[in-house]
């Protein structure tokens, strides 16, 4: 929520007569947001879920910058389009700098150190307004995934989208009023207006954002979400509702209607439909076309009129705190959930949160926002501005900076240690059980935690090379002679994980490896159990398999779950490798690893290593006999793999050992874990299966 163009006189000081706010304040439109605030607020608090109101932020933000300009075009006036970005982003980043150092301290004090880095970098991005990008290209990572709470700078992405319309916005202003003087030049088209030039122009961004934004939101909602291109559409009918506005005059009865229904449907929306999973297509219209129903509906001069609500004392004083009470309320209630423990607040400490996140609005509205936007010396110069704008950032990049910098320093000590105080996995062999192991500090460091995958990098081609699109995935690792044996990777990302062992043990002995990978998808015959998308993609790879005939397939053969029973086996796991035990290729199959409800390594982070809720019974965590039994003698050349008694140990299921993370979240096994145990994993990788 932006808090420009709302037009109105700086606030008396003490003592003065009040001063009366412009003559084209909309007192309604200030309720309005104040109305959205409280929706998102309330959403965010008790529901856990999105309630469109963000998406009529967008919507009035645009509605307020296109009258402005327009007035300014109409008029004559300059549109000073420098002066005009360097007043608002004065305007607009002094209280977000506050919010966001406030997150720094919030994040030092109770986050695990984890966490630090992802909120760093989430720092940056909500200082350069491209929060929405960052979220955007997470949501659609897998591997990149935070599954351990949501950021406490999440919430900047909708501000980031804003600021970027803001910038771009007035271009489109100055640009269609140089195409209309151009086009005046034309005696035909003398007759043109810059109103009907914009409504063309934002007719055409309206139309072609919303076809984008219903198609992407079909197949890929969760970049959509945070796309700018599929949120366009809803600032060009806000500028839309601005330029018809003149034109819209219903009656007092059409008025107080529409006003009711507008309000009924925007607190209604977020209750009715499922938000956060479809939004934003053209389910997003629903909310946007309240908010514009309640903006025509304007002043109805009716005392039953919804304005008659909206234009009240409290909910315009709201108003002008709604910046500052959208940039808090997020942060206070993650860091709340994160310090307490706390899934979701009753009703007390929801309110508990939303009074803080008042208290802290008003101050920062009070004594950061206002005497900024009324301080007379930047007003006076440009560049004055631009010292004020370079400065309120460099307050935030200078703290950002050097935390980053010393997590650096503290990862590159980290990683320097010798390796032998970081023995992993090997602190569980039979001549190290009884060993403790050294002081050291726990590897790998919290700036590498979150890239600690294993993999390999170059595409398949020549014999590996598929022509499905399907496969595009396809990666391969060749040996410098010719290769031994060739062996595929098939499966999720717990068959991705044991590269980090496989692919060392495959380069000394020069064998070939290739990788057919999909997240979430782990290689079965089809079934219900399974999405299409998923189902498709092993159809693929066994349509691969029995074209290119490797020697053996390396697979996950059991499936481990949060909750009971905590493993199963795989869903047609043995008929979907029965065609490949008939074509005789060797198959290697290796029981799954614990997963958990919570993050392994910010556990230890937050409580220590040895805290029993970082050490959960194997017996919550894997069943005995292992599922891999009832395979045992069903196939021919199916050789099984059970690695688990160096993940699990003496009866628990640890966070760390030998000063390793083994977990890197709450399911995947670290590369560098995963590394420690390559010794034991080539002695049971051939002990399985006979190899040399």
């Amino acid at each position: 929520m932006s808090i420009t163009e709302t037009p109105k006189a700086p606030e008396p000081g003490p003592g003065a007569a009040p001063r009366q706010r412009k003559p084209t304040f909309r007192p309604e439109v200030q309720g309005l947001r104040a109305l959205a605030v409280l929706m998102v607020v309330t959403y965010h608090v008790w529901l856990g879920r999105v309630s469109g109101g963000v998406d009529i932020f967008l919507l009035v933000s645009a509605f307020l910058l296109t009258l402005s300009f327009v007035r300014k075009a109409e008029s004559g006036k300059p549109f000073g389009l420098l002066a005009h970005w360097l007043h608002l982003f004065k305007r607009l980043l002094p209280a977000a700098v506050v919010v966001i150092l406030g997150v720094l301290a919030g994040t030092w004090l109770i986050l695990p150190q984890g966490r630090w880095p992802q909120v760093l970098d989430q720092a940056w991005a909500s200082l350069l307004y491209s929060q929405n990008w960052l979220l955007a290209d997470l949501s659609v990572d897998y591997y990149a995934q935070d599954h351990a709470g949501a950021s406490p700078l999440q919430h900047f992405w909708s501000l980031s989208i804003q600021g970027q319309v803001f910038i771009l916005w007035p271009l489109v202003f100055a640009a269609t009023a140089a195409v209309l003087a151009g086009l005046r030049r034309v005696p035909r088209l003398h007759w043109l207006t810059y109103r009907g030039l914009l409504a063309l122009v934002f007719g055409t961004v309206f139309a072609v954002s919303l076809a984008y934004s219903i198609d992407q939101t079909a197949t890929n909602q969760a970049y959509a979400y945070f796309d700018t291109r599929a949120r366009l559409w809803e600032f060009a009918l806000g500028s839309l509702l601005a330029l018809a506005l003149p034109y819209l005059k219903p009656g007092r009865v059409l008025r107080v209607a529409l006003g009711w229904v507008g309000l009924a449907a925007m607190v209604s929306c977020g209750l009715v439909l499922t938000v956060d999973r479809s939004f934003p297509g053209y389910v997003a219209l629903w909310p946007t076309l309240a908010a514009a129903a309640i903006i025509v509906a304007g002043q109805s001069g009716s005392r039953y009129g919804v304005d008659r609500l909206l234009s009240s004392r409290p909910a315009v004083a709201l108003g002008d705190n709604s910046y500052a009470l959208y940039l808090w309320h997020w942060p206070v209630l993650v860091l709340v959930l994160a310090a307490t423990g706390v899934d979701a607040p009753n009703l007390k400490q929801g309110l508990g949160i939303v009074g803080a996140s008042i208290v802290l609005a008003v101050l920062t509205t009070r004594f950061v926002e206002k005497p900024l936007r009324d301080w007379h010396w930047p007003k006076l110069r440009a560049w004055r501005t631009a010292v004020v704008i370079v400065a309120c950032g460099a307050v935030l990049a200078g703290p950002v900076a050097v935390w980053q910098t010393t997590l650096t320093a503290e990862e590159s000590a980290t990683a320097a240690q010798p390796r032998e105080l970081t023995p992993g996995a090997l602190a569980l062999t039979l001549e190290n059980e009884n060993s403790p192991a050294p002081r050291a500090r726990t590897i790998p460091g919290p700036t590498a935690l979150d890239n600690d995958w294993a993999g390999i990098d170059s595409p398949c081609t020549g014999a590996n090379a598929t022509g499905d699109p399907i496969l595009e995935g396809c990666r391969q690792e060749l040996p410098e002679e010719p290769a031994t044996r060739r062996i595929v990777v098939l499966g999720d990302s717990h068959a991705q994980q044991y590269l980090a062992a496989l692919a060392p043990v495959a380069a000394a002995r020069g064998w070939e490896l290739v990788t057919l990978l999909m997240p979430a998808c782990r290689f079965g015959a089809e079934s219900d159990t399974r999405n299409a998308e998923c189902n498709a993609y092993n159809r693929a790879s066994s349509a691969y398999f029995l074209e290119h005939r490797p020697d053996a397939v390396f697979t996950v053969a059991s499936l481990t779950h949060e909750d009971a029973p905590f493993e199963t086996e795989v869903p047609g796991y043995l008929d979907g490798v029965r065609p490949f035990a008939d074509a005789g290729i060797e198959i290697v199959g290796i029981r799954d690893n614990p997963r958990f409800t919570f993050n392994m390594p910010q556990c230890a982070q937050r409580n220590g290593a040895s805290a029993p809720a970082c050490n959960p019974s194997l017996a919550e965590s894997l069943v005995e006999p292992s599922p891999l039994e009832n395979y045992r003698g069903k196939l021919p050349g199916l050789h099984l793999m059970d690695m688990s008694d160096f993940i699990c140990a003496r009866g628990v299921c640890p966070a760390v050992v030998g000063n390793v993370y083994v977990y890197k979240d709450d399911n995947h096994l670290t590369r560098t874990y995963v590394e420690t145990m390559i010794p034991m994993f080539e002695q049971r990788l051939l002990a399985a299966t006979g190899w040399s």
